[in-house]
């Protein structure tokens, strides 16, 4: 599986979060674009497709985390 360097994630993640919050307030163009632009880099970083997904995988990938339910990504 594919793992980000651990000094990136973090960074996209709070990244995301941050971006989020103002996409949410302005939903200017720029922030939007942005907000794109790290969604991607954080799918490719986790493996993933899907930017939520990538905030699970993220999730389980960083430093000092512990594993949760992760019964959504179970195959059935």
């Amino acid at each position: 599986m594919l793992m980000a360097h651990p000094a990136v994630l973090p960074g996209l993640v709070d990244r995301y979060w941050a971006l989020s919050v103002l996409d949410a307030a302005e939903g200017g163009s720029p922030v939007r674009a942005e907000m794109e632009a790290v969604e991607r880099a954080l799918c490719v970083a986790t493996g993933t497709t899907d930017v939520h997904a990538a905030l699970i995988a993220a999730r389980h990938q960083l430093p000092g985390t512990g594993t949760l339910d992760d019964s959504v990504l179970s195959s059935g």
